[in-house]
Protein backbone atom coordinates (compact mmCIF):
# COMPACT_ATOMS: atom_id res chain seq x y z
CA UNK A 1 0.00 0.00 0.00
CA UNK A 2 1.04 3.25 -0.80
CA UNK A 3 1.34 6.36 0.70
CA UNK A 4 1.54 9.63 -0.14
CA UNK A 5 5.10 10.45 -1.13
CA UNK A 6 5.62 7.81 -4.00
CA UNK A 7 8.74 5.99 -2.29
CA UNK A 8 6.82 4.93 1.09
CA UNK A 9 4.95 2.22 1.42
CA UNK A 10 3.57 0.02 4.12
CA UNK A 11 1.52 -3.75 4.73
CA UNK A 12 -0.53 -4.12 8.02
CA UNK A 13 -1.86 -7.19 8.60
CA UNK A 14 -4.28 -7.76 11.80
CA UNK A 15 -4.38 -11.43 13.74
CA UNK A 16 -8.51 -11.42 14.97
CA UNK A 17 -7.26 -14.80 16.85
CA UNK A 18 -5.04 -12.77 19.43
CA UNK A 19 -5.18 -9.55 18.76
CA UNK A 20 -1.45 -9.21 17.28
CA UNK A 21 -0.62 -6.43 14.21
CA UNK A 22 2.15 -6.82 11.99
CA UNK A 23 3.65 -3.84 10.24
CA UNK A 24 6.18 -4.00 7.10
CA UNK A 25 6.31 -0.27 6.12
CA UNK A 26 9.15 2.07 4.38
CA UNK A 27 9.55 5.81 4.99
CA UNK A 28 11.44 8.81 3.09
CA UNK A 29 11.50 11.79 5.43
CA UNK A 30 8.33 12.83 8.01
CA UNK A 31 7.17 9.49 8.81
CA UNK A 32 4.62 10.15 11.23
CA UNK A 33 3.28 12.34 13.86
CA UNK A 34 3.85 11.57 17.41
CA UNK A 35 1.36 9.49 18.95
CA UNK A 36 1.07 6.15 20.84
CA UNK A 37 -0.48 2.66 21.37
CA UNK A 38 -2.48 0.72 23.73
CA UNK A 39 0.03 -2.07 22.73
CA UNK A 40 3.69 -3.20 23.57
CA UNK A 41 5.62 -2.18 20.46
CA UNK A 42 8.43 -4.49 19.45
CA UNK A 43 9.76 -3.64 16.27
CA UNK A 44 13.21 -4.19 13.95
CA UNK A 45 14.91 -1.71 11.57
CA UNK A 46 15.73 -3.43 8.62
CA UNK A 47 17.98 -0.97 6.70
CA UNK A 48 18.45 2.75 7.21
CA UNK A 49 17.99 5.01 9.98
CA UNK A 50 15.41 5.38 12.12
CA UNK A 51 14.97 8.49 13.85
CA UNK A 52 12.39 9.39 16.70
CA UNK A 53 11.52 10.67 19.75
CA UNK A 54 10.71 8.86 22.74
CA UNK A 55 10.93 8.98 26.61
CA UNK A 56 12.17 12.80 26.37
CA UNK A 57 14.97 11.48 24.16
CA UNK A 58 15.80 11.55 20.33
CA UNK A 59 16.78 7.90 19.47
CA UNK A 60 18.38 6.63 16.29
CA UNK A 61 17.40 2.86 15.57
CA UNK A 62 19.79 1.53 12.96
CA UNK A 63 20.07 -1.56 10.89
CA UNK A 64 19.36 -4.72 12.71
CA UNK A 65 18.40 -2.84 15.93
CA UNK A 66 15.08 -3.63 18.01
CA UNK A 67 13.22 -0.76 19.38
CA UNK A 68 10.65 -1.39 21.91
CA UNK A 69 7.84 0.69 23.50
CA UNK A 70 5.16 0.41 26.22
CA UNK A 71 1.75 0.80 26.09
CA UNK A 72 1.02 5.15 26.38
CA UNK A 73 4.48 6.16 25.42
CA UNK A 74 4.57 9.17 22.69
CA UNK A 75 6.63 8.43 19.77
CA UNK A 76 6.58 10.12 16.26
CA UNK A 77 9.32 8.95 13.22
CA UNK A 78 11.32 10.27 10.36
CA UNK A 79 14.00 9.71 8.09
CA UNK A 80 17.28 11.44 8.98
CA UNK A 81 19.28 10.05 5.98
CA UNK A 82 18.70 10.16 2.12
CA UNK A 83 17.01 6.80 0.98
CA UNK A 84 14.66 6.12 4.16
CA UNK A 85 13.95 3.15 6.52
CA UNK A 86 12.51 0.26 6.17
CA UNK A 87 10.95 -1.41 9.31
CA UNK A 88 9.02 -4.51 10.62
CA UNK A 89 7.15 -4.12 13.74
CA UNK A 90 4.67 -6.16 15.91
CA UNK A 91 1.99 -4.35 17.79
CA UNK A 92 0.95 -6.99 21.15
CA UNK A 93 -1.77 -6.13 23.28
CA UNK A 94 -1.42 -5.85 27.23
CA UNK A 95 -2.98 -8.93 28.24
CA UNK A 96 -1.45 -11.27 25.30
CA UNK A 97 2.25 -10.46 26.33
CA UNK A 98 1.52 -10.53 30.49
CA UNK A 99 0.13 -14.16 29.57
CA UNK A 100 2.86 -15.28 28.12
CA UNK A 101 5.38 -13.97 30.27
CA UNK A 102 3.04 -15.49 33.07
CA UNK A 103 4.17 -18.71 31.68
CA UNK A 104 7.54 -18.48 32.30
CA UNK A 105 7.33 -17.30 36.30
CA UNK A 106 6.24 -19.32 38.77
CA UNK A 107 4.89 -15.86 40.63
CA UNK A 108 4.07 -12.55 39.04
CA UNK A 109 3.36 -9.08 40.79
CA UNK A 110 0.01 -8.12 41.15
CA UNK A 111 0.81 -4.46 41.31
CA UNK A 112 3.48 -4.48 39.09
CA UNK A 113 3.19 -3.58 34.91
CA UNK A 114 5.44 -4.69 32.95
CA UNK A 115 8.03 -2.09 31.67
CA UNK A 116 11.14 -2.03 28.86
CA UNK A 117 14.53 -1.58 30.11
CA UNK A 118 15.44 0.65 26.70
CA UNK A 119 14.28 1.87 23.76
CA UNK A 120 16.65 0.70 21.96
CA UNK A 121 18.66 -2.78 22.09
CA UNK A 122 20.94 -4.41 19.96
CA UNK A 123 20.58 -7.71 21.36
CA UNK A 124 21.30 -10.05 18.19
CA UNK A 125 19.31 -12.93 19.64
CA UNK A 126 16.60 -10.51 19.77
CA UNK A 127 16.77 -9.26 16.49
CA UNK A 128 16.47 -12.30 14.96
CA UNK A 129 13.77 -13.71 17.31
CA UNK A 130 11.72 -11.00 16.41
CA UNK A 131 12.25 -11.25 12.82
CA UNK A 132 11.08 -14.72 12.97
CA UNK A 133 7.97 -14.22 14.92
CA UNK A 134 7.30 -11.02 12.58
CA UNK A 135 7.45 -13.39 9.57
CA UNK A 136 5.53 -16.05 10.66
CA UNK A 137 2.40 -14.07 11.86
CA UNK A 138 2.61 -11.78 8.79
CA UNK A 139 2.70 -14.57 5.94
CA UNK A 140 0.37 -15.99 8.07
CA UNK A 141 2.59 -19.60 8.62
CA UNK A 142 1.21 -22.63 10.09
CA UNK A 143 -0.06 -22.05 13.88
CA UNK A 144 2.62 -24.45 15.48
CA UNK A 145 5.24 -22.61 13.76
CA UNK A 146 3.65 -19.26 14.76
CA UNK A 147 3.14 -20.25 18.07
CA UNK A 148 7.15 -21.88 18.45
CA UNK A 149 8.29 -18.41 16.95
CA UNK A 150 6.88 -16.35 19.49
CA UNK A 151 8.08 -18.79 22.02
CA UNK A 152 11.53 -17.81 21.41
CA UNK A 153 10.58 -14.33 21.20
CA UNK A 154 9.65 -14.12 24.22
CA UNK A 155 12.59 -15.75 25.91
CA UNK A 156 14.47 -13.47 24.09
CA UNK A 157 12.82 -10.81 25.47
CA UNK A 158 12.58 -11.38 28.95
CA UNK A 159 16.30 -10.17 29.36
CA UNK A 160 14.58 -6.56 28.42
CA UNK A 161 11.88 -6.19 30.67
CA UNK A 162 11.20 -5.78 34.39
CA UNK A 163 8.80 -5.36 36.77
CA UNK A 164 7.70 -1.38 37.53
CA UNK A 165 5.23 -0.65 40.20
CA UNK A 166 2.12 0.24 38.32
CA UNK A 167 2.16 4.58 38.24
CA UNK A 168 -0.44 6.43 40.99
CA UNK A 169 0.88 9.70 41.04
CA UNK A 170 4.93 9.44 42.12
CA UNK A 171 7.66 12.33 42.32
CA UNK A 172 4.90 14.73 43.37
CA UNK A 173 2.52 14.08 39.98
CA UNK A 174 -0.54 12.71 42.41
CA UNK A 175 -2.60 15.67 40.99
CA UNK A 176 -1.25 14.42 36.71
CA UNK A 177 -2.29 10.72 37.29
CA UNK A 178 -5.69 11.93 38.66
CA UNK A 179 -6.64 14.19 35.69
CA UNK A 180 -5.30 11.21 33.70
CA UNK A 181 -7.37 8.19 35.12
CA UNK A 182 -10.08 11.44 34.42
CA UNK A 183 -9.36 11.22 30.36
CA UNK A 184 -9.69 7.59 30.16
CA UNK A 185 -12.90 7.29 32.36
CA UNK A 186 -14.75 10.29 30.14
CA UNK A 187 -12.72 9.55 26.69
CA UNK A 188 -16.12 9.07 24.67
CA UNK A 189 -17.80 12.74 26.59
CA UNK A 190 -17.07 15.84 24.63
CA UNK A 191 -15.66 17.23 27.59
CA UNK A 192 -13.56 21.10 28.05
CA UNK A 193 -10.40 21.55 30.25
CA UNK A 194 -12.94 23.65 32.48
CA UNK A 195 -14.30 20.51 33.58
CA UNK A 196 -11.45 18.77 34.43
CA UNK A 197 -10.42 21.78 36.33
CA UNK A 198 -14.16 21.78 38.40
CA UNK A 199 -13.72 18.34 39.00
CA UNK A 200 -10.03 18.97 41.34
CA UNK A 201 -10.95 22.72 42.18
CA UNK A 202 -8.26 24.13 40.36
CA UNK A 203 -7.86 26.46 37.07
CA UNK A 204 -7.41 25.28 33.55
CA UNK A 205 -4.19 27.10 33.76
CA UNK A 206 -2.96 24.89 37.23
CA UNK A 207 -4.40 21.15 35.36
CA UNK A 208 -2.25 22.11 31.97
CA UNK A 209 1.17 22.71 34.16
CA UNK A 210 0.38 19.71 36.26
CA UNK A 211 -0.22 17.50 33.23
CA UNK A 212 2.97 18.36 31.21
CA UNK A 213 4.72 18.90 34.52
CA UNK A 214 4.39 14.91 34.57
CA UNK A 215 3.65 13.53 31.08
CA UNK A 216 5.23 16.17 28.77
CA UNK A 217 1.91 16.70 26.53
CA UNK A 218 -0.95 18.84 27.32
CA UNK A 219 -3.90 16.95 28.35
CA UNK A 220 -5.77 18.02 25.02
CA UNK A 221 -2.73 16.26 22.73
CA UNK A 222 -3.06 13.08 25.20
CA UNK A 223 -6.82 12.93 25.11
CA UNK A 224 -6.40 12.97 20.91
CA UNK A 225 -4.00 10.44 20.59
CA UNK A 226 -6.43 8.55 23.65
CA UNK A 227 -9.14 8.71 21.20
CA UNK A 228 -7.23 7.68 18.61
CA UNK A 229 -5.67 4.46 19.81
CA UNK A 230 -9.27 3.32 20.88
CA UNK A 231 -10.47 4.21 17.38
CA UNK A 232 -7.88 1.48 16.28
CA UNK A 233 -9.70 -1.00 18.65
CA UNK A 234 -13.49 -0.13 17.67
CA UNK A 235 -12.08 -0.25 13.56
CA UNK A 236 -10.65 -3.50 13.80
CA UNK A 237 -13.91 -4.92 15.74
CA UNK A 238 -15.92 -3.74 12.63
CA UNK A 239 -17.52 -0.58 13.82
CA UNK A 240 -17.93 1.97 11.27
CA UNK A 241 -15.47 4.77 10.95
CA UNK A 242 -18.41 7.39 11.21
CA UNK A 243 -19.65 5.93 14.41
CA UNK A 244 -16.76 5.81 15.72
CA UNK A 245 -16.37 9.23 15.02
CA UNK A 246 -19.11 9.99 17.16
CA UNK A 247 -18.74 7.46 19.26
CA UNK A 248 -15.17 9.76 20.05
CA UNK A 249 -16.51 12.77 20.47
CA UNK A 250 -14.47 13.86 16.51
CA UNK A 251 -16.88 16.52 15.00
CA UNK A 252 -17.56 14.13 12.11
CA UNK A 253 -15.69 10.78 10.20
CA UNK A 254 -13.46 13.25 7.92
CA UNK A 255 -12.01 15.16 11.31
CA UNK A 256 -11.48 11.85 12.72
CA UNK A 257 -9.92 10.31 8.95
CA UNK A 258 -7.48 13.23 9.30
CA UNK A 259 -5.98 12.91 12.26
CA UNK A 260 -6.04 9.02 12.16
CA UNK A 261 -3.71 9.01 9.14
CA UNK A 262 -1.53 11.72 10.41
CA UNK A 263 -0.74 9.26 13.73
CA UNK A 264 -1.05 6.23 11.89
CA UNK A 265 -0.09 7.26 7.71
CA UNK A 266 -3.64 5.31 7.22
CA UNK A 267 -7.23 5.78 6.75
CA UNK A 268 -9.74 4.79 9.32
CA UNK A 269 -11.29 2.70 5.79
CA UNK A 270 -7.56 1.38 4.75
CA UNK A 271 -7.13 0.58 8.49
CA UNK A 272 -10.22 -1.30 9.04
CA UNK A 273 -9.44 -3.68 5.52
CA UNK A 274 -6.43 -4.63 7.13
CA UNK A 275 -8.20 -6.17 9.85
CA UNK A 276 -11.03 -7.44 8.09
CA UNK A 277 -10.24 -11.55 7.79
CA UNK A 278 -10.69 -12.54 4.10
CA UNK A 279 -13.10 -15.71 4.03
CA UNK A 280 -11.96 -18.85 2.77
CA UNK A 281 -12.49 -19.95 -0.64
CA UNK A 282 -14.37 -23.19 -1.63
Amino acid sequence: MKSDNSQNWLNLKHDSATGIETLHAHFEGHAYDSHWHETYVIGLTESGVQQFDCRHKTHNSLEGGCFLSEPGEVHNGRAPCEGGFTYRTLYIPQGWLRDQIGTLYEQMPDQFELSFNNTLCADQRLAAATSSAFLAKHLEDPKIVQEGCFDHMVHALTQHINWRQKKQGENGHNLAYRIRDYLHDHMEEDILLQDVAREFGYDRFQINRAFKNAFHISPHVYLIQLRLARARTFLAKGMRASDVAHQLCFSDQSHLGRWFKRAYRLTPAAYQKCCTPIPDKG
